[in-house]
C-alpha cells in the first residue's frame, strides 16, 4: 500500500490503521515529533521562578502531572502551556527527550 501523507479526507474508515501498520508508529508518536520550548520566567510572579513549557499539544493535564511528579513540585497548565514551579529546565528537557519530544531550552537558559 502507498502512504497517504497528504490526505485531508478519506471515505475509507481504516486508512489510519493502514498508515500505522506501514510506518510502525502510532499517531501519538507523530504528535511527539513536535518542537517544545522550555523557558524560565519570573516576571509577574512575585519573584518566584517558574519553568514554562511551550508548544505542546494534546492533553496537557496528563503531561503536567507527569512533569510535576518527575520534578517533585507543583504546577499548572493554562493557555496552552505547562507551568512547573521552580527552576527545572534541564531536568524537564531530559525527561521530554526521553519521552520522544524535540525539546530545547529557550530564554533564560
Amino acid at each position: 500500500m502507498a502512504r497517504h501523507e497528504n490526505i485531508v479526507y478519506s471515505t475509507n474508515p481504516d486508512w489510519r490503521e493502514q498508515d500505522t501498520e506501514e510506518s510502525g508508529t502510532s499517531g501519538q508518536a507523530n504528535s511527539k515529533a513536535q518542537d517544545v520550548k522550555i523557558q524560565r520566567e519570573k516576571k509577574g510572579r512575585g519573584g518566584k521562578t517558574v519553568t514554562v513549557v511551550y508548544g505542546m499539544s494534546g492533553d496537557l493535564k496528563i503531561m503536567q502531572k507527569e512533569l510535576q511528579k518527575h520534578c517533585g513540585t507543583g504546577g499548572s497548565s493554562k493557555n496552552g502551556t505547562i507551568e512547573i514551579q521552580g527552576d527545572h529546565g534541564p531536568k524537564i528537557k531530559d525527561y521530554l527527550v526521553r519521552k520522544g519530544f524535540r525539546a530545547k531550552l529557550a530564554g533564560g537558559y
